[in-house]
C-alpha cells in the first residue's frame, strides 16, 4: 500500500519534524513488511547522519529514508494507533520526536460526495429552555459532517466552499473568522472567511499529498469582540488525484537464491510507494518482470506476487557454473496495474547465484610419484593437484585429503594449500631405508562441506601415491650406548679395560670397517684402538681425582666410516670406580689455639680420609712414643668415629708454638694410617679462655701472603715517592728553560723584544732614551736577583757610561732575528705608526752588541756607516734620515 504524507511545513528552516503529530490512514488489514508512511525530516545543513527509530519495534520499523514499515502483519483497531518516531544525530546525540497517529480507513456510508456538497450552511446550533431563570444557551455537542474538496483544483479561486452562520446575526452584529493550520497558521491564506458573511473560500489549488486534511475553528463574536457562540470545529478533506507515480525504495535490488533451487523457492521482495491515496485505485499498485538477462535455460526462471512484490523461482535448472547472475527489470504500475490510466516507473533486481557444493573434487591424475630420503622428517614428497568447478576459495571448493590406505604407521599427512588447493603430501616420522623401501598409499579427496544430496564422489575423486625412499648414508651407532663398565681404582696404565664398538646401519652401501677415536677424555686416562674399540689404560685410575663424579667417570668416543658424506657417531663409556684403601687419614684443622693451664685446655680435631666406607672411618687417634715430651705434655681422647679432642696434661706448658704429631688410622682392610702435625699455640688466658698475650699475632707468625702483601705496599709506596722527585726537578727545567731573560752577565742590551706605542712622532716629543739602559749596572752582581726580566719605570740613578757599539751590523742570528720582525711587522696592518715610540725590553748583559742608547750620543755618529738602514724597510727610513745622510 502507498503511504499517506501529511505534514505542515515552516516557512523558516528549523532542524527537526516538520510537526508534532503526523496524521495518516491506512488498510485496516496491515501485512509485514508492507509500508504504511514515510515521515518527513528537515536537516537545515543537509549534512547530518539521522537515525530513525520507533517506539514499538515490534510493530513497526522506520528506515533510513524515512519510510515506515510494518514489522508484521496485525488488523489495526477501530482506535487510532499511535506510536512515536525518533530521529537522533549519530554525531551530536541529539533527538527529535514525533508522534504518528494511523487511523483505520472508513467504511462506507450511504452518503455520497454529491449529498456532502449540498451542505451549504454551518448554522451555530442553541436550544431554548425555560427554568426559574430567564432563558439561557447551551452547546449541544454534534459533529459537523467533513467538507471534501478535491486536489489540484484549477479554480476559478477563490472557490466558495460553505457559509457559516450564527442565528443570532438577526439581533446582533456579528463578526465571522476561522483559525488553525490553512488559515491563520501555517500555511496561511490558504483559507478565508467573509466575516460579515461567514462566506468560507479557498485561494488556491490544494495538494493532499503534503496536507491530506484542515482542521478549521469557526467563530462569531460581537462588533465589541465579545464571542457570542461556542466555536465550532471544521474538517476539510483533501480528495486525492492520481498526480504521483509510483517509486521504488531502491533503484537496484540485490537478492541471492541457491543453484539447483526447486520451483517456487522465495528469492526476494521488492517494494514500490505511491504518495497518493492507498484506499482509492490511485494508491493501488501491481508488479510484474519486464525483463530477464539473460534468458538461459528459460526466459521465465522467475515470477513476482504482483501485489506483494515478492519474487520466487518458476523453473529448474539454476546452475552457477553456468549463469552466477540474472538480472530482472521490474515495474510498478497505480491504478491496480491499469495499463491505460495507471503511472508506472521500474527498478531493477541483481539476483546472485550462490554456489553449492554440487560438483566434488577430481584428481588430475589416477598415480602421484615422489620419493624421501630415510631419515628426513616435515619435507614434502609429493604434490596432488585436483580441480573442482565450484566457486574457488569457499567451503564447496576448498579439498580435504585422507589417506585410505598404504600407511598403517602414520608416517606421512597431506596438508592442503590454501592459494592453490594442491594436496601436500608431508613425512611427518623419520623413515629406515633397510626397513621400507616404498610406500603406495590411497588418498581421497572431500570438499569441507558435504556435496548437494543426490551427488556422489566420482572414481576421478580416488588417487594412488607411490614414494620411494632413497637410502643416505647412516650414522653409526654404538650398543650400548652409554656403557657402564665397573673397575676398582688403581688399575695400573697399559691395562685392557673393555671393549666399546659401533655398527653401520647401511647394511646396503659397499664400505669398510669402522674407525673409532677418542672424543673427551677429561683425565686423559683411556685410549682406543682405532680398528678393533679395545679401550685400555694410559694412567692410573683414581677414584679421588676432581674428574670422578660420584664415583663415576665418563668418556665419549666417536665411530666414523668412510661413506658419501662420511658419517660418525658417539658413545659415552661409564666408568663406576669401585674404592680402594689407598688414602691415609689426615687431621682437621692444621693449627689449634690452647692455654697455658689445664683448664680450659680442650683442642677438638678431624680426621679427614678421601676414600668412602669401609675405607674411611671410624679411625683411631693415638700420640707417638717420641719424643717423650709429646705423650708427657699432651692426651689425646677419641670422642666420636671422626673426632678426637687434645688436652694438656701437665698442668702448666710455658707459653709458645708446638708441633703435636697425631697418628690416625682408618678401619680398612688393609689399615692405612698417617701422622698429621698439629701446630698449637698455646698462650695466657682470661677467665674465658680467650688469649690475652700482647705478641699473640707475632707469636702466632705472619702466612706468606701477609709477608708479600706488606712488601708490595712498601714497593709501591717507594715508586711513587720517586715519580715525584722526579716531576719537581722536570717542573723547575721547564721553568728555567722559559724564562724570558738569559744570565744577567750576557750583554745583549742592542737585541730587541717588542715594541709598545707610546705616543705620536719625535717632532713634537721629547723622549728620554735612558729607559734603554741596564738597569743592572747600579746594583753589585752579587746582589743582584737572578731572573730580572723587565722595568717599567724609569731608573732614578746615574746613567752608566756603555762601549762603543761597532761599525757594522751583528753578522750573527741577531741580524736573521731582525729581518724576520721587520718582514711581519711590514705584514701587520695592526702595527703601531713608524715614528712611535717603542720599548726596549732588557735582553741581558755580556752582549758584544752595542746599546741602542748610544744613539743618543752625536760623538760617536761620525765613526760609523748607517747607509744599511735604507736597506731595512720603510719602519728604519725616519732612522736612516736621521744617521744616514752623511754630512747633511
Amino acid at each position: 500500500q502507498a503511504p499517506i504524507k501529511a505534514t505542515c511545513e515552516d516557512m523558516s528552516c528549523k532542524t527537526g519534524f516538520p510537526e508534532d503529530v503526523h496524521s495518516a490512514v491506512v488498510s485496516r488489514s496491515v501485512h509485514g513488511g508492507q509500508p504504511l508512511l514515510n515521515v518527513r525530516f528537515r536537516s537545515c545543513d543537509g549534512n547530518k547522519k539521522i537515525h530513525f527509530g520507533s517506539s514499538e519495534p515490534e510493530d513497526f520499523r522506520v528506515g533510513e529514508d524515512g519510510v515506515v514499515y510494518a514489522e508484521r502483519s496485525f488488523q489495526l483497531s477501530a482506535e487510532p494507533t499511535e506510536f512515536v518516531v525518533s530521529a537522533q544525530d549519530k554525531e551530536t546525540q541529539q533527538e527529535w520526536q514525533m508522534r504518528v497517529k494511523l487511523t483505520p480507513e472508513p467504511a462506507v456510508t450511504g452518503a455520497s460526495e454529491k449529498d456532502q456538497r449540498k451542505i451549504e450552511e454551518i448554522i451555530f446550533p442553541w436550544q431554548q429552555y425555560k427554568h426559574s431563570s430567564p432563558l439561557k444557551r447551551q452547546k449541544r455537542d454534534w459533529v459537523i459532517p467533513p467538507i471534501n474538496l478535491p486536489e489540484n483544483s484549477k479554480g476559478p479561486f477563490p472557490q466558495e466552499l460553505v457559509r457559516i452562520r450564527s442565528d443570532r446575526d438577526k439581533s446582533l452584529s456579528l463578526r465571522y473568522s476561522v483559525t488553525g493550520p490553512g488559515a491563520d497558521q501555517p500555511p496561511t491564506g490558504i483559507f478565508i472567511i467573509n466575516p460579515i458573511s461567514g462566506q468560507l473560500s479557498v485561494t488556491k489549488p490544494l495538494d493532499r499529498e503534503q496536507i491530506a486534511s484542515f482542521h478549521l475553528r469557526a467563530h462569531a463574536v460581537d462588533v465589541n469582540g465579545n464571542q457570542v457562540e461556542n466555536p465550532i470545529d471544521i474538517v476539510i478533506n483533501v480528495i486525492d488525484m492520481n498526480d504521483n507515480r509510483p517509486e521504488f525504495l531502491h533503484q537496484v535490488w540485490n537478492g541471492t537464491v541457491p543453484e539447483g533451487s526447486k520451483p517456487g523457492t522465495y528469492v526476494m521482495t521488492v517494494t514500490a510507494i505511491d504518495a497518493d491515496d492507498p484506499n482509492t485505485q490511485n494508491g493501488m499498485l501491481r508488479y510484474r518482470i519486464l525483463s530477464q538477462a539473460p534468458s538461459s535455460p528459460s526466459p521465465n526462471m522467475f515470477t513476482i506476487n504482483n501485489e506483494t512484490g515478492d519474487i520466487i523461482t518458476v523453473a529448474a535448472g539454476l546452475d552457477r557454473e553456468k549463469v552466477q547472475q540474472y538480472t530482472l527489470i521490474i515495474q510498478a504500475t497505480d491504478m491496480e496495474g491499469n495499463p491505460t490510466y495507471g503511472l508506472s516507473n521500474t527498478a531493477t533486481a541483481v539476483i546472485a547465484v550462490t554456489d553449492v557444493n554440487d560438483n566434488p573434487p577430481e584428481f588430475t591424475a589416477m598415480t602421484f610419484y615422489g620419493e624421501v630420503p630415510e631419515n628426513r622428517m616435515d619435507l614434502i614428497v609429493a604434490n596432488l593437484t585436483v580441480t573442482d568447478k565450484d566457486q574457488p576459495h569457499t567451503p564447496a571448493w576448498n579439498a580435504l585429503y585422507r589417506m585410505t590406505g598404504g600407511d598403517p604407521t602414520g608416517r606421512f599427512t597431506i596438508l592442503t594449500d590454501p592459494n592453490s588447493n594442491d594436496g601436500l603430501v608431508t613425512v611427518v616420522k623419520p623413515i629406515d631405508f633397510e626397513t621400507n623401501r616404498m610406500f603406495v598409499l590411497t588418498v581421497a579427496a572431500e570438499n569441507q562441506v558435504p556435496l548437494a544430496k543426490g551427488i556422489q564422489h566420482p572414481p576421478q575423486s580416488t588417487a594412488t601415491v607411490s614414494i620411494t625412499v632413497i637410502d643416505v648414508n647412516e650414522s653409526p651407532y654404538f650398543v650400548p650406548n652409554p656403557k657402564l663398565v665397573r673397575q676398582e681404582e688403581g688399575l695400573m696404565a697399559g691395562s685392557m679395560l673393555t671393549t666399546f664398538t659401533a655398527q653401520d646401519p647401511d647394511r646396503y652401501m659397499q664400505q669398510t670397517s669402522l674407525r673409532y677415536s677418542k672424543l673427551s677424555d677429561p683425565a686423559n686416562w683411556l685410549k682406543i684402538d682405532p680398528v678393533s674399540g679395545q679401550i685400555t689404560t694410559t694412567a692410573v685410575l683414581d677414584r679421588e681425582s676432581i674428574y670422578v663424579q660420584n664415583n663415576m667417570y665418563n668418556a665419549t668416543f666417536l665411530a666414523s666410516d668412510n661413506g658419501i658424506p662420511p658419517m660418525s657417531g658417539t658413545g659415552t663409556l661409564q666408568i663406576y670406580l669401585l674404592d680402594i684403601n689407598d688414602n691415609a687419614p689426615q687431621v682437621h684443622p692444621k693449627e689449634a689455639t690452647t692455654c697455658e693451664t689445664l683448664q680450659p685446655n680442650a683442642i677438638n680435631i678431624t680426621a679427614v680420609d678421601p676414600d668412602i666406607d669401609p675405607n674411611a672411618g671410624p679411625f683411631a687417634f693415638e700420640l707417638p712414643d717420641t719424643p717423650a715430651s709429646i705423650k708427657r705434655n699432651w692426651t689425646i681422647v677419641r670422642i666420636s668415629g671422626d673426632h678426637a679432642q687434645l688436652s694438656l696434661r701437665i698442668r702448666f706448658l710455658e707459653a709458645g708454638i708446638y708441633d703435636v704429631p697425631i697418628v690416625i688410622t682408618d678401619s680398612g682392610n688393609p689399615h692405612a694410617s698417617s701422622t698429621s702435625l698439629l701446630k698449637v699455640k698455646v698462650c695466657q688466658c682470661d677467665l674465658n679462655g680467650d688469649c690475652t698475650d700482647v705478641d699473640r699475632i707475632v707469636g702466632a707468625g705472619l702466612g706468606t701472603g701477609a709477608i708479600i702483601a706488606i712488601l708490595l705496599c712498601i714497593i709501591i709506596l717507594l715508586i711513587l715517592v720517586l715519580m715525584f722527585v722526579v716531576w719537581m726537578k722536570r717542573r723547575d727545567k721547564e721553568r728555567q728553560a722559559k724564562q724570558l731573560l738569559i744570565d744577567p752577565e750576557d750583554d745583549v742590551r742592542d737585541n730587541i723584544l717588542k715594541y709598545d706605542e707610546e705616543g705620536g712622532g719625535e717632532e713634537d716629543q721629547d723622549y728620554d732614551l735612558s729607559q734603554l739602559q741596564q738597569p743592572d749596572t747600579v746594583e753589585p752582581d752579587a746582589i743582584k736577583p737572578v731572573g730580572i726580566r723587565r722595568l717599567d719605570e724609569r731608573p732614578i740613578h746615574a746613567e752608566p757610561q756603555y762601549p762603543v757599539r761597532s761599525a757594522a751590523p751583528h753578522p750573527g742570528d741577531i741580524g736573521d732575528f731582525i729581518n724576520e720582525g721587520l718582514k711581519a711587522a711590514d705584514n701587520d696592518p695592526t702595527a703601531p705608526p713608524y715614528d712611535s715610540l717603542l720599548v726596549f725590553d732588557y735582553e741581558g748583559s755580556g752582549s758584544t752588541a752595542g746599546s741602542l742608547s748610544s744613539l743618543n750620543s752625536s760623538s760617536s755618529g761620525g765613526e760609523q756607516d748607517y747607509d744599511y738602514l735604507n736597506d731595512w724597510g720603510p719602519r728604519f727610513k725616519k732612522l736612516a734620515d736621521m744617521y744616514g745622510g752623511g754630512d747633511d
